[in-house]
């Protein structure tokens, strides 16, 4: 008998439901102190997930939860960016898809 494959679980910080790892983007703090979006979930360092709409990371930057789950601030500049990255991924992803 088969066993099935187990599916990696993430919660999402700004609307807090429990996702497939691969429905959600992960914002990543790098060990020099960058924050960007890992669309590919690769990169070294902290981490904290959100939905790929940009309402919940804007929820998740307006009630400081990304803050708590990278450990550290987060400008207005670098959370304008966030929002500009996060809003062009998803203007490819429509593209992509027709």
């Amino acid at each position: 008998m088969i066993k099935p494959k187990k599916i990696p679980m993430r919660m999402c910080v700004g609307c807090r439901e429990m996702k497939e790892k691969r429905e959600l983007i992960r914002v990543v703090r790098s060990p020099e102190g960058e924050i960007s979006l890992d669309p590919v979930g690769k990169k070294p360092g902290r981490g904290a997930y959100v939905c790929r709409r940009g309402e919940c990371l804007r929820r998740a930057i307006k009630q400081r939860q990304l803050e708590r789950q990278l450990e550290t601030a987060l400008t207005d500049e670098i959370a304008a960016a966030l929002n500009d990255e996060l809003a062009r991924l998803e203007t490819e992803a429509a593209a992509a898809n027709g």
